[in-house]
């Protein structure tokens, strides 16, 4: 079977999180004919995690984890930094779902937490590692409803969370424009490049890492070859943690299957102290829109704010310059609604990053085919759930059982979708329509 790789990442934008980190040692690119144990596709969250999860389990083998970019420049370093805990449901008004269902997303992603911190503090990972929480925050009415569903599910689940006024909400983020808001606990804030940048700089011995090296295509047998464009690497096992770019891949039955949806970020140059005292409010936060829709909104440390919306579905894996534009204009829209007192503050960076979904949340974890695994489709949750599905497709390849592992098998699997163009008709009108209905939290 021949796996053929047509879409590879692109520069999808300038990523202020990966272009305010210092530059990297030189990359090292595979070249020649190279034997491992296993190899890994895709050094994001799930790559990173699984190759060093083997690694831990079986110090003498050699695995071969690669990546068409540098570590930290993809999709893994291009989310707003939020690991979080509980559920988080992006087809829903309110995030959550099933209470059972909800329970079980809780016990992966807390175990993902808890793995991730165990590694940011043994290599002392500087990505400004912050368990602080986060904030949902409403705008008009319409978000406050879904934020008292979203308390009234989390008060189901047993789960603390705290409500705040405007003036609280005010007193947090120096904006006046939010109604009200939530603030649960157990999420952590990372800067996710300067995250993904260290994983990667401190894997096992027997990780061989191999940056700038675009896989063209894949020879699915005994062994497995992937073919780049200095060589070739050859391993019985390969674990596919590419996420949107396995879409591709219809020999395993993944294309119709998973979607590549792109969402956008913008980064602002520094504020100066003038402008952090007209601000007011907390040095750091972080806050998700009371409608999945609207606008994500970080403020970091480093005297920095991110603001994150706008859904496309990109099947082609690229966004343009005009897509980025389009963005940009409306993430200047987006902070001039919250910060009015910061006329003068431009956005520096802007950027696109793609997500994987399913439309009905499932993921095709397991054996595709023999010998080859999958960690890809995260729906949104890919912080945790890149790193939980990372960490676990290594257990199940070497025949471990556990709880969280039989949580993940029982995923359902994705549904497949509707033939094009309907599929894209379909979802592109759906997200019109989500934004549309999100109003002013946009």
């Amino acid at each position: 079977m021949q796996l053929n790789c047509n879409f590879l990442p692109q520069d999808d934008g300038r990523c202020g999180w990966y272009e305010t980190l210092p530059s990297p040692p030189a990359s090292i690119p595979l070249k020649g004919e190279v034997r491992a144990d296993w190899v890994v596709l895709g050094a994001g969250l799930a790559g990173l995690a699984a190759a060093r999860r083997l690694a831990e389990l079986q110090p003498d083998a050699v695995i071969a984890l690669l990546d068409a970019r540098r570590v930290g420049f993809g999709a893994a370093g291009r989310n707003s930094g939020f690991m979080i805990d509980l559920p988080h449901d992006l087809t829903s008004h309110d995030y959550t779902g099933d209470r059972t269902a909800d329970r079980q997303q809780i016990r992966l992603n807390r175990a993902a937490i808890d793995y991730m911190r165990g590694i940011v503090k043994r290599h002392a990972i500087d990505c400004d590692w912050r368990e602080q929480g986060k904030l949902h925050g409403a705008i008009e009415a319409r978000g406050e409803r879904a934020l008292e569903t979203f308390a009234k599910g989390l008060s189901g689940l047993d789960e603390p969370y705290r409500l705040l006024d405007a003036g609280e909400m005010k007193a947090v983020t120096g904006t006046d424009c939010y109604r009200s808001g939530l603030h649960a606990p157990g999420t952590v804030l990372v800067q996710p490049a300067a995250l993904v940048r260290g994983l990667g700089a401190s894997l096992p011995e027997n990780v061989l890492l191999y940056e700038d090296t675009p896989v063209r295509k894949i020879e699915v047998g005994k062994p497995h070859t992937l073919v780049t464009d200095q060589g070739r690497v050859h391993a019985p096992r390969l674990v596919l943690a590419n996420n949107a770019y396995a879409a591709q891949f219809g020999e395993l039955g993944l294309k119709g299957r998973i979607l590549p949806v792109y969402t956008y970020g913008s980064l602002t140059r520094s504020l100066s102290p003038q402008e952090e005292a007209d601000l007011g409010g907390e040095k750091s936060w972080g806050l998700i829109p009371a409608d999945p829709m609207g606008t994500t909104v970080r403020r970091m440390g480093s005297g920095r704010i991110c603001i994150r919306n706008s859904f496309t579905y990109n099947p082609r894996l690229t966004a343009g310059a005009s897509r980025l534009a389009r963005a940009r204009a409306a993430h200047r829209r987006s902070f001039e609604r919250r910060f009015p007192m910061l006329p003068g503050v431009e956005l520096e960076y802007t950027w696109g990053g793609a997500l994987c979904v399913s439309r009905n949340g499932g993921t095709p974890f397991g054996e595709l085919a023999p010998g080859v695994f999958s960690a890809v489709c995260q729906n949104g949750l890919g912080l945790a759930r890149g790193t939980i599905s990372g960490k676990l497709i290594a257990e199940y390849a070497l025949g471990m059982e556990s709880e969280l592992l039989d949580i993940m098998l029982k995923l359902p699997q994705p549904v497949a979708n509707p033939p094009e163009p309907l599929l894209g008709m379909g979802i592109r009108s759906t997200l019109a329509w989500k934004e549309w209905q999100a109003g002013t939290e946009l």
